[in-house]
């Protein structure tokens, strides 16, 4: 979702609450707000403590994970695909990879926290 629009949202639960309760809808308003910040939260944190369980950079299938990607795809999306975090392999434009087993590997990049392109390049023969 676009950041401009949930904090769009954000401010009208508490100009609505404010309209229509006074004080304690604005509470009421600032207390849902919170709320969807902590589910925010908590399902960045999970998705890194599932992938920070596998080694870093090794996934089961790098065609599979090839095959999920789509553009405008955040890290965090990706990361519950591929199970684990990815090897940083460049900055600009900010790239992390993926292999597998067979010696396949799935490039990523992103581009303002979004991924932009990828490549698969599977091993000779």
């Amino acid at each position: 979702m676009n950041p401009w629009l949930d904090w769009a949202l954000a401010v009208c639960a508490l100009a609505v609450g404010y309209v229509l309760y006074g004080w304690r809808g604005a509470v009421l308003g600032a207390t849902i707000v919170a709320f969807w910040l902590l589910l925010q939260f908590s399902r960045a944190l999970r998705a890194l403590r599932a992938a920070a369980q596998a080694p870093v950079g090794r996934i089961d299938s790098a065609v599979m994970l090839h095959a999920k990607l789509r553009p405008g795809m955040r890290l965090l999306e990706i990361l519950p695909l591929a199970r684990a975090l990815g090897r940083k392999v460049a900055d600009d434009p900010q790239t992390f990879e993926w292999a597998d087993a067979s010696g396949a590997v799935v490039r990523v990049e992103f581009d303002g926290g979004r991924c932009r392109a990828w490549t698969l390049v599977r091993p000779p023969g």
